[in-house]
């Protein structure tokens, strides 16, 4: 009989480097590197994508909010009343007015368009420790509004050539019928400040200006007291409930109202960004396959080579199981170390990934993450401790599965079979 501990210290032995089995130790390290390749680049990419997935989420609500009310023709009245009546209901956590609108601006000979948002200060993005306030490079949000500036993305001021207090113009297509015919509104604004939120559809394209200039640029006020705004913002206690709260919010407009939720309006994005995740994980799953199969090789030259040792051990005793579960703890060894080495590595590479980024960048002259092209100009990770356990686990039963033929063909080997070809 062989003990249990007999079985691990051999299993033990038979994949460790020893003189003469050069080719057996090969094989044992290219099961282990292929397992900590495999393991490590799924939990780099599942971190990946979750990081992309989440930061665009932030950057999106926090410009845009979780639900958004629009009236006919793009004008809310009586909007302080609305967004009291808004704000009451359960499971909102503010509703606030917005005014947005496409204007051509103008500086230093460079023109381009733009999107323009305002919101009252200390409200939606512009509120203390809000988006904004956490993302501006020059300047600060509240002093550049508060002195009747403008905001600009850092991608306008590098195209346009502003730095804080440069004027930019305003220019707008809809302006005033005279007897010459229509003539554009044109306003010029200090740059109060410049901000960089890391999308590049942001970056180089918004504006921010005071609610009351944008209502005063894009005519919404008349003296009057009812003047208008472009939709109210709404955020939510959850963001999740966005898509239940619609129908609720819906019911006490007017029908022409329109209202939208954040995963609606961003449909399209995070879909694709779901199904690449997907895909990514599909195909990355491959080199755990292929890792897996370089077990099974390890372990059928293996049993090859030590048919005189399996003899041996069934003459003194050793039962079919006894080779069974030495052969499958040397598979399992190998698939343990790859797997422990491969969540090390993965999670180093999650956590320093931008470092290694910039380190890459720095080193070739060359940008592997061209904001014009991607979303994003930073790689953000976020390791979700469930995949990561999931990783392991999958790694875990493929080294398993993959010691059961080479196991079971060193178990049926019988000890005259064995020793006839030492």
């Amino acid at each position: 009989m062989v003990s249990a501990a007999t079985e691990r210290f051999l299993a033990w032995r038979y994949i460790r480097a020893r003189s003469g089995d050069g080719f057996i130790s090969l094989t044992s390290w290219l099961a282990v590197i292929g397992m900590v390749l495999g393991v490590a680049t799924l939990i780099l990419v599942s971190s990946l994508m979750n990081g992309i997935q989440t930061e665009m989420r932030n950057q999106l609500l926090g410009v845009g909010g979780h639900i958004s009310v629009s009236g006919n023709g793009g004008r809310i009245a009586l909007y302080s009343e609305l967004a009291a009546h808004l704000a009451s209901i359960p499971g909102v956590k503010s509703a606030t007015p917005k005014i947005e609108g496409q204007v051509m601006l103008s500086a230093h000979g460079v023109a381009r368009g733009a999107q323009v948002m305002a919101v009252p200060m200390g409200e939606g993005a512009l509120s203390e420790g809000g988006l904004l306030d956490q993302h501006m490079t020059s300047g600060k949000a509240d002093e550049g509004l508060f002195n009747g500036g403008v905001l600009i993305g850092e991608g306008i001021a590098n195209a346009m050539g502003l730095r804080v207090g440069d004027s930019i113009t305003f220019i707008s297509p809809n302006g005033q019928a005279t007897i010459a015919g229509m003539v554009p509104r044109i306003k010029a604004y200090p740059v109060g400040g410049i901000f960089k939120l890391g999308m590049h559809a942001y970056d180089s394209s918004l504006v921010v200006m005071p609610f009351e200039l944008a209502q005063t640029f894009f005519k919404m006020t008349n003296g009057g007291g009812d003047d208008t705004v472009s939709q109210i913002e709404i955020m939510l206690n959850d963001s999740d409930d966005a898509s239940a709260l619609v129908p609720v919010i819906a019911r006490g407009l007017s029908p022409t109202a329109r209202v939208e939720d954040w995963q609606s309006t961003n449909a399209g994005v995070f879909a694709a960004l779901t199904i690449q995740r997907n895909v990514m994980v599909i195909i990355l799953t491959l080199i755990v396959l292929v890792a897996a199969f370089n077990i099974v090789a390890c372990l059928v030259m293996l049993v090859k080579e030590k048919r005189g040792d399996i003899g041996i051990l069934r003459t003194l005793g050793a039962t079919r199981g006894a080779i069974l579960r030495i052969f499958m703890y040397a598979g399992f060894v190998l698939g343990l170390i790859g797997s422990v080495i491969g969540v090390v590595l993965g999670m180093l590479l999650a956590r320093y990934i931008e470092s290694v980024r910039i380190f890459f960048e720095a080193v070739t002259g060359q940008s592997l993450l061209p904001e014009n092209i991607y979303f994003l100009s930073t790689l953000p990770t976020k390791t979700d401790p469930s995949q990561v356990l999931a990783i392991i686990l999958f790694a875990f039963v493929l080294s398993l599965l993959a010691t059961l033929y080479p196991a079971l063909k060193a178990a049926r080997l019988k000890p005259v079979e064995a020793l006839k070809h030492e």
